[in-house]
């Protein structure tokens, strides 16, 4: 039994309720966030003037690695933390000194945050109660979204009586029965086990369809945010590095962060130089390393790369687009280091110089350690970045 089911919360009598056709955007303009240093510890600055537009309606992922800056800037726009510089308007209107409880927001934090002392029915009314709701609307907006997620059995439990997975449903219960503009998640799945993970991110997506409302949802996992997200902002260092759908994400990363960040296994970056050799240019892995890989580009790379010649770059390709290729001629021939079957493919990891590539082939193609394997490389699917400023080339 899935944990959503099709019912709607009820809309009937809500002394707040607002016009199904109100717009919720969500706008960040040069958003900072510096926290104050010590004599012997510098300032920090955690978030680095970065814009962002989120449109109406839209489910958008900020994912990255830990302290890249996705929950300061969550928790800004909750007004959790202080903003240093920059604005924040949801709906075209400035909240930078709103407030949390008048930003018309609801958050799911990631230890789920319930009152251990009340029950499930009473953790999802308190947001309510606070509002001096109705008795009769309170009840019926908790039912309501008790039955949308599965949660009727167990309203009168207490959190200690629950499981992770009914414990982040009764938080998500939470902040569906105030109706809010603007949902805000922060890393919701990261207490729970790999299986209900992968059962409840599906879970979310669907309700985001049913409430039809603006969700911005934190997490590490890109997984998560490829599979959950409208379109997904990828953060490095308090700075955007990309804000894109999924699929323009995993095909046309910006830049090298991007390529080995989305992606499971991630792309392969092999470093090297462009080199002429003969009539046409070839990609030369860095032979200083041990490198042995050397790869004739076509047009297509050749146009990319004609300024970069004598230059480091680095060469870009996923997993997928390498095949085996016995007997074929411009086959490269790698030492297999690990054949890890996975049942309905197998990845391969192949040795060359100081680099690991990652081939994942047909769960037919079976190699021993320290076997040879001949590989061909897809160029359709070659990327290539500027060493230097690790920028693809486009």
């Amino acid at each position: 039994m899935p944990y959503f089911t099709t019912k709607f919360p009820s809309t009937r009598g809500a002394s707040e309720e607002k016009d199904k056709s109100a717009m919720a955007t969500v706008s960040l303009k040069k958003l900072s966030k510096v926290y104050a240093g010590t004599k012997k510890n510098p300032d920090f600055q955690a978030v680095k003037g970065i814009d962002l537009e989120i449109l109406d309606k839209e489910f958008m992922v900020l994912v990255g690695p830990s302290g890249c800056g996705k929950s300061t800037t969550l928790r800004m726009i909750a007004g959790l933390e202080e903003i240093t510089d920059g604005t924040i308007s949801i709906d075209d209107t400035v909240v930078n000194h709103t407030l949390p409880k008048d930003r018309d927001i609801a958050m799911v934090f990631q230890n789920y945050a319930l009152y251990p002392h009340m029950s499930v029915f009473d953790n999802m009314a308190f947001g309510l109660k606070l509002k001096k709701f109705p008795k009769s609307e309170i009840s019926e907006r908790v039912r309501d979204a008790a039955a949308m997620l599965g949660l009727e059995e167990l309203l009168e439990r207490k959190p200690k009586a629950l499981s992770g997975g009914q414990r982040q449903r009764v938080a998500v219960g939470r902040a569906i029965v105030r109706k809010p503009k603007v949902f805000l998640f922060d890393e919701p799945l990261s207490n729970l086990d790999a299986k209900m993970r992968v059962s409840t991110r599906a879970e979310i997506s669907r309700l985001h369809q049913r409430l039809d409302a603006t969700m911005i949802y934190v997490t590490h996992d890109q997984v998560e945010a490829m599979t959950m997200g409208d379109r997904i902002c990828v953060m490095k260092d308090g700075l955007i590095q990309q804000v894109a759908e999924p699929i323009t994400l995993y095909e046309e990363p910006a830049n090298m962060f991007v390529a080995g960040f989305i992606g499971t296994p991630p792309m392969n970056l092999v470093h090297g130089t462009v080199e002429q050799n003969g009539s046409q240019l070839a990609f030369i892995e860095d032979k200083s390393k041990g490198g042995s890989i050397e790869i004739p580009l076509d047009k297509r790379l050749s146009e990319l790369a004609d300024s970069l010649v004598g230059h480091a770059v680095v060469f870009g390709i996923r997993p997928e687009h390498i095949s085996v290729a016995e007997g074929e001629a411009n086959a490269r021939e790698l030492k297999v280091e690990v054949s890890e079957p996975m049942g309905s493919e197998t990845n391969l990891y192949l040795g060359s110089g100081a680099h690991q590539i990652i081939a994942r082939v047909a769960p037919t193609n079976v190699f021993a350690p320290n076997s040879m394997a001949k590989v061909r490389f897809d160029l359709d699917h070659v990327h290539l970045f500027d060493a230097r400023t690790e920028k693809r080339l486009t």
